[in-house]
Parts: C-alpha cells; structure tokens; sequence
C-alpha cells in the first residue's frame, strides 16, 4: 500500500498526571490520552505533574496547574467502576456529559485565566465506555446479543453519538481553541473520514430444497414463484461478480469474509450455525484469485466456535491463505460470534494468532458503534491492564438491522443511514458497512442491495469520504500510529507487545 502519511515530526502535546492516578491507574489513564492523541494525530511528551503543559489531569482543579486544558480526575470513580451505571448523556453537540446512577452530574467547562478547567472525569469516562464495563449487567440471548431496551441513554450515547470519539474531539477542538498546533490529518488526501465495505460470505451456495423454505419464511404466499425459481436453480446466490462491478462502478472495493471451517445442517440444528461451503474447493479457489488480483480483499469470518481454541483458530486463517493464495490479515466472527461472558479474551487471540485487524465489535441488533468509538483504535484488556496489539475497526450498519431488526432500529432506513454517515464525518470518524454476500438479489432481498448501492454512491459524491477497503483502513491507521508512538515519550504503561507489522 502507497503510504499516506506525512513526513517530518508531527506536533508535540504535552502531558501531566497527577500521581496519584498515574501511581493507581497508570495503564488504564496512559492508554486513555494514547487514545485521544493518536485519533487526533499529535505525538506527546509527559512532563513531570506541575510542569507547564498543554493537558494536565489532576485530582485538584483548584490547584493552579500552567496548563491549557486541566481535566479533573476522580479516584473514586475509578474504584467502584464495575458498580456504575451510565444514567444520562448530555451536552450535544458540545463536550459529551456523562451522568451515572448515584453519581453527581458535573457542570460544564470553565475557563480561567486563559486555561480550561473541566471538572468532569472524560478519562474516566472514555475508559469506562470503551472498555465496555457496562455491557455484563445487559441482558444476553443464545448467541451472546446484548438487548439494549432497557438503556435507551446508553444506547443513544455509545451508539448513535460515537461518545468516546466525540470526547477525543472535544479534547482536540479545545487544544486548538487554545492555542495548541495543529495535529496531523486523519485520513489520507486531506478527506475528513473513511468508509469500508466488508461482505460476510455466509451462504454462497445454495441448497435448493431448503432455500425456498427460507424465502416463504421471508415474504410469505407472495413469495412462492420465487421459491419455485430457487427450487429450479434459476435465483442462486453467487453474486461476487455482481458486487465486484457495482462497487467499482462507484470507484470502491470491498472485503470478503470467508467461513474457513464447513458446518453442516446437523452441526446447525445443535447450535453451531457454520456455513456449508468448502473455501477449498475449486471454485472458491478461482473466486479467490479473481478477488485477490481486482484489488479486493479476502479476510477471514471466524467460525461460531473459534474463539474457544486458539489451535482452531489458526487452523482457520492458515487454510483460507493456502485456499486463496495470500495473507489473511483481517477478520469478522460470524454471528459476531466473541466470547460472550469475555470478549476481550477473544480479542486477546487475534493478536495471538497474528492478526492486523478485526472488525466484529458491533451490537448484532443496533445501528451504530458498540463501544461508542467511531475510528480504530487498539482495545484495552483490563485484565491484563494493556493494550492489544491487533487493530480493532468497528462495523457502524449491518444490513440486517434495517430490515429484518427494523423494530429495534425504527424510522426511515435511508435517514438513519444518513445520520451515522454524518456523524462518522463531524467526528473524523471511519463507517464501516457489513452486508451479506446473498441478499444481492432484490427479488429475494427487495431493497437491501439498493440501499447499499445508494449508501456507496452517496458518500462517494459527497467527497470528503476516503474509500478503502478494511485493510487499506487498517493499514493506514496502524501505520500512523507507529509513526506517531516513534516520535513520543512517556505514557509508555499498558503498551501492547509488539504489533504485527503494517502490510
């Protein structure tokens, strides 16, 4: 991949931690302003507490700290953080105020004698969101989908509102106000945010006297000449091509997430839902290297099972590199499919196995970014108290969600899609779409495909969009922030082991 990133020594932050904090909470605080400074892409330099410097995060707002922004720190918060429940957000579309049960609400920002004091805990808060410490009191079904009814305030800061990105902006919008320089751009050739496009490949082949039992399930009586057509053989699902030329046509390229391990129909009814097909098989390995030579991505669709052994799963990866010919950096679980009751032990194997990214921290049922990050970012293993090394690029739309999970994503498809796309923009963000590889047909699928083709087209003309697949998203990213961890000093605590290489 041609690099993107600028040359010469990117601007410098500097940054103070009261020592009490850094002395309890050091991994957890660094990890949190490493968040926030390479999203914004400043490199940084910790100074010692009651040095000059540009943020400075203190237990004391009354102290008279020589700093641009001071945000105020709160200990206590931290220690009963398995306890809280987030209540309210507010403060749109200005600094995002989180309020927890029990918790007093803090007041807005102030400004002193030409600083900002900002008396609400935003580290604390992005850690607490990011993390996802909420997300083991939600309720969960079969398959581990959280059921998010009963926290509409949750749901609309972490998901619709991307609040940890809108905290980082706020963070980089008031450094500037104050003075402070300019970081580097987010994205390549001066565009404001991304957009990927990723298809999970979980039904390219057809069982022809199963699916027209699927389709009436769908469309009801009016449904039965199409189920007769696929009973034929005259509907299919093996629409590659067609992807790969509407795609292009509209100047993007996509990724393909293929089920490396062949499930079965007895496997299903058990409860392990794997696809049927062989990526092994001839016309798999044909399909590969017509994707691979387009310019296309083939990634991997962890099987439901694979984050319970690490063996299967790179077992996995290593048979869809032989099938296809090439690496596979990336992957998406199927059925987004993690360790329910540990996700971040799942996220623990990719970076075990070796790989750049994955992209499958999403809520199954909602629009929108699970973990209220709008941008990549490296996860945060609180039990270790370090970063991973694999890249996570979170999925914004699965189609599903607006159509068959319409009920829980309610008003005009097109105006939701429109509102995450803007959001993703105003917060430098990247929109990463997720639609399957068969509902390509709008007879059996009618409007899933068109919405799609409109979403791709409308970001296109809008111009500040950067369109790429999930690899070159996460190779860019990853790239920038090497560069800009290369160029720091300090906040070295909770750094993950060695990240992969940037492909």
């Amino acid at each position: 991949m041609t690099s993107h990133l600028r040359t010469g020594e990117p601007p410098v932050i500097r940054v103070a931690i009261d020592p009490r904090m850094a002395g309890e909470y050091g991994p957890e605080v660094h990890w949190v302003l490493r968040l926030w400074l390479t999203t914004a892409g400043w490199a940084w330099r910790e100074v010692a507490f009651g040095d000059p410097a540009d943020i400075v995060y203190s237990a004391d707002l009354a102290q008279d700290h020589p700093a641009r922004l001071v945000i105020r720190a709160m200990p206590d918060r931290w220690a009963r953080r398995k306890a809280l429940s987030l209540t309210r957000a507010h403060g749109w579309p200005d600094l995002p105020r989180l309020a927890y049960a029990g918790e007093p609400e803090a007041g807005p920002a102030v400004p002193r004698d030409g600083r900002l004091l900002c008396p609400q805990d935003l580290v604390f808060d992005t850690f607490f969101v990011a993390t996802g410490q909420m997300e083991s009191r939600m309720p969960q079904d079969k398959h581990g989908f959280h059921d998010l009814g009963a926290f509409p305030e949750y749901r609309r800061a972490v998901l619709d509102e991307g609040v940890v990105s809108a905290i980082a902006a706020w963070v980089e919008k008031t450094l500037l106000d104050l003075g402070g320089p300019p970081p580097q751009p987010r994205w390549p050739d001066g565009r404001r945010a991304a957009l990927a496009l990723g298809h999970d490949v979980d039904y390219p082949e057809v069982i022809r006297w199963l699916e027209p039992a699927r389709v009436l399930l769908r469309q009801g009586p009016r449904g039965l000449p199409l189920a007769a057509q696929v009973l034929l053989g005259q509907r299919h699902h093996w629409h590659f091509a067609d992807w790969m030329q509407v795609e292009q046509a509209l100047g993007a390229r996509s990724a393909f997430y293929f089920v490396a391990r062949q499930g079965s129909l007895v496997e299903y009814a058990a409860g392990t839902p794997d696809s049927f097909y062989d990526v092994g098989a001839p016309s798999f390995r044909r399909l590969f290297q017509t994707l691979r030579e387009a310019g296309f991505e083939v990634g991997l669709h962890a099987s439901y099972r694979a984050y319970a052994s690490r063996e299967q799963f790179e077992t996995e990866k290593a048979r869809l590199e032989a099938a296809s010919g090439g690496p596979v950096i990336g992957n998406r679980h199927h059925y987004w499919h993690m360790d329910p009751a540990d996700p971040e032990a799942t996220l623990k194997l990719h970076e075990a196995i070796g790989l750049h990214y994955d992209s499958s921290v999403n809520h199954n049922r909602y629009l929108g970014w699970r973990r209220g990050v709008a941008h990549p970012y490296f996860p945060f293993l609180p039990a270790d108290r370090r970063e991973i090394g694999t890249l996570q690029a979170p999925v914004t739309w699965m189609d599903d969600q607006l159509f068959a999970m319409r009920a829980d994503n309610p008003g005009d498809p097109w105006a939701r899609l429109q509102a995450a796309v803007d959001r993703a923009a105003a917060l430098g963000g990247c929109f990463i779409v997720d639609i399957h590889d068969y509902v390509f047909d709008a007879a059996l699928f009618p409007g899933w495909s068109d919405l799609y083709r409109r979403l791709v087209g409308e970001v296109g003309r809008r111009g500040d969009f950067w369109l790429a697949t999930p690899a070159e998203v996460a190779a860019h990213w990853r790239a920038r922030h090497a560069q800009l961890l290369s160029r720091s000093a300090g906040l070295g605590l909770g750094l993950a082991l060695p990240h992969p290489s940037p492909a």
